[in-house]
């Protein structure tokens, strides 16, 4: 099956093949990964190092953790192996931060992890440029992406606002790496990545999430800004 697999001939002309093909931004994703792994983390590298071909070493990294080795590949803002663009993109005046598709592509990527790597890695964990500092990065994913949606009561501790709030040790906070559940509809397939850290969760006050386990509660609506609604264009938003 191994030989099979190695020689198996791949269509090289997709804009994806060609992607796969490089060998030296394929890196490897440890269970508590790196997004800003070095270049000696390449398959590129490790297979020179090894004396065998990047096929060998990538299928020899699948194969660990019993079959659920992850390959990383950072196909935009890597250029240089280092997140310094993404930084300077992070701390430009006009970035609203944050990400969902709405399930469209869960198959394929996980937006859930951005909160969570925007607290261990940018405020905490990086060694090879600047980090944010944790006001900052807290501003980022509440109050200013609140203001730039027209979200008025919420985005702030103040009083007569919502009390949507996270308790997070921050000390203790990991982002593990993804995995691969069978649980969507007729064993649709979606990639998941869980975190420790997160103490306790409120929406609108309740509390919906215990150290990472739900509480049953379901206080969450379909909302509206009343400010954004009134113009051309209707924004919704789930919380």
């Amino acid at each position: 099956m191994r030989r099979r697999l190695l020689a198996d001939a791949v269509d090289g002309s997709s804009q994806w093949a060609r992607y796969l093909a490089d060998i030296e931004r394929m890196l490897i994703l440890d269970p508590v990964p790196d997004y800003e792994a070095r270049p000696e983390r390449s398959i590129g590298a490790i297979a020179r190092a090894r004396g065998i071909s990047p096929a060998e070493a990538a299928l020899d990294h699948m194969l660990s953790e019993e079959g659920r080795g992850v390959l990383y590949l950072p196909f935009l803002n890597y250029a240089d192996y280092n997140l310094d663009a993404c930084h300077q993109m992070l701390t430009h005046r006009d970035t609203v931060s944050g990400l969902s598709d709405g399930g469209a592509h869960v198959g394929t990527i996980c937006d859930a992890s951005f909160p969570t790597s925007m607290l261990t890695h940018w405020t905490r964990d990086r060694s090879r440029g600047p980090k944010l500092s944790l006001a900052e990065a807290v501003a980022l994913q509440t109050s200013k992406t609140a203001a730039a949606v027209g979200l008025t009561d919420r985005g702030l501790i103040r009083p007569g606002l919502r009390a949507d709030m996270n308790i997070i040790d921050h000390a203790g906070l990991v982002l593990h790496g993804p995995e691969v559940a069978y649980d969507l509809p007729a064993g649709g397939r979606r990639l998941l990545q869980r975190a420790e850290g997160y103490r306790h969760s409120f929406v609108g006050g309740v509390e919906t999430y215990r150290d990472g386990q739900a509480t049953g509660m379901l206080p969450g609506r379909l909302i509206r800004s009343p400010q954004i609604a009134a113009g051309p264009v209707a924004v919704a938003a789930y919380t």
